[in-house]
């Protein structure tokens, strides 16, 4: 009788024992789900500006309306609530003069958000006065957020995050084409393997992927800067410009995002909100039109075919899930 009494109350406290080990374990799991909350991230990209003081349009671009397609997308994005910061994917001017860009500036200035820049093959020129240093010079003169003295630079806009801006340009000879050196390949291997627990989001004016097949616009290493970024594990977006196309790819936990341009149809702008999350980041892209309709339409007009340009529903807007 003794023995089971015993017996009894063993159990008793064992069972006691486990309830408390149980409750203690949940109480630790609760608060540590409660002191994690998601981190956002909102950034603008504008694409393929090809701002230009000549008042006259190209066989497709509307570059005579540029200055006017660009104060309407900078209204647009001042209208923005909490916007971290707005980037220029490349081709901010159409033509490498320094006048060009000086013309230009006064108009990225309007900006109320910290903004920046990717350089595009039809920024800077071989043998002319507008080299990459002089442009960033005149960049960081109309810039208060802006210091950097290479084409390829990267910051944090916020914990969780690194923004890393790549020059795709080739400065030798006169192409479309684009390509990454072999030093600042390792440049990017090292930002990125810095960075294990951040969401990366990378510029770039020639594409990784292509929207749409064109050989004489094409990155020509685009395999080799591709296995670099998939030797990582972090959630990666990668913001494209130069096709004037719109087109998104999902890789993986990589996000390939070409634009389309401002200055030709459907002259746009994407505005992009990342949301990291304990197990995922979710990338929310939607497409800003401008307001000025009638130049829209004029656009229209100037191209054969519309959807290559525009792309599809889901390449215009979307919301894009990558697992960590």
């Amino acid at each position: 009788m003794a023995r089971r009494e015993r017996h009894k109350k063993e159990s008793t406290a064992a069972r006691i024992k486990n309830w408390s080990i149980s409750i203690i374990l949940a109480i630790i799991m609760f608060c540590g789900l409660q002191s994690y909350s998601a981190s956002s991230l909102r950034f603008v990209q504008v694409s393929d500006v090809h701002f230009s003081t000549r008042q006259t349009n190209t066989t497709y671009k509307l570059t005579g309306e540029s200055p006017e397609l660009l104060d309407d997308a900078i209204e647009q994005i001042n209208a923005i609530p909490d916007v971290n910061f707005v980037m220029f994917t490349g081709d901010q001017i159409d033509k490498s003069f320094e006048k060009e860009l000086s013309a230009f500036l006064p108009h990225a200035e309007k900006l109320v958000y910290p903004w920046y820049i990717a350089f595009g093959n039809h920024d800077t020129c071989i043998g002319g006065y507008l080299t990459p240093s002089v442009y960033l010079s005149l960049v960081s003169k109309h810039n208060k957020n802006f210091n950097f003295t290479t084409p390829y630079y990267s910051f944090v806009p916020q914990k969780g995050y690194k923004v890393i801006v790549l020059d795709t340009i080739i400065r030798d000879r006169i192409t479309a084409n684009g390509e990454i050196s072999k030093e600042q390949l390792q440049w990017l291997d090292n930002q990125i393997n810095a960075s294990p627990k951040d969401t990366i989001l990378i510029f770039m004016h020639v594409p990784i992927i292509e929207p749409y097949s064109s050989p004489g616009h094409k990155l020509l290493n685009a395999e080799e800067v591709e296995a670099v970024l998939e030797k990582y594990k972090n959630p990666i977006g990668v913001f494209q410009g130069h096709y004037h196309g719109a087109k998104i790819t999902q890789k993986g936990n990589i996000l390939y995002v070409s634009s389309a341009a401002l200055v030709s149809y459907p002259n746009v702008f994407r505005v992009v909100n990342v949301t990291n999350y304990r197990r995922r980041v979710v990338f929310d892209i939607k497409t800003r039109e401008t307001r000025l309709q009638n130049l829209q339409k004029l656009a229209k007009i100037m191209v054969f075919g519309t959807t290559i340009y525009s792309g599809e529903e889901q390449d215009q807007n979307g919301i894009y899930i990558i697992k960590k």
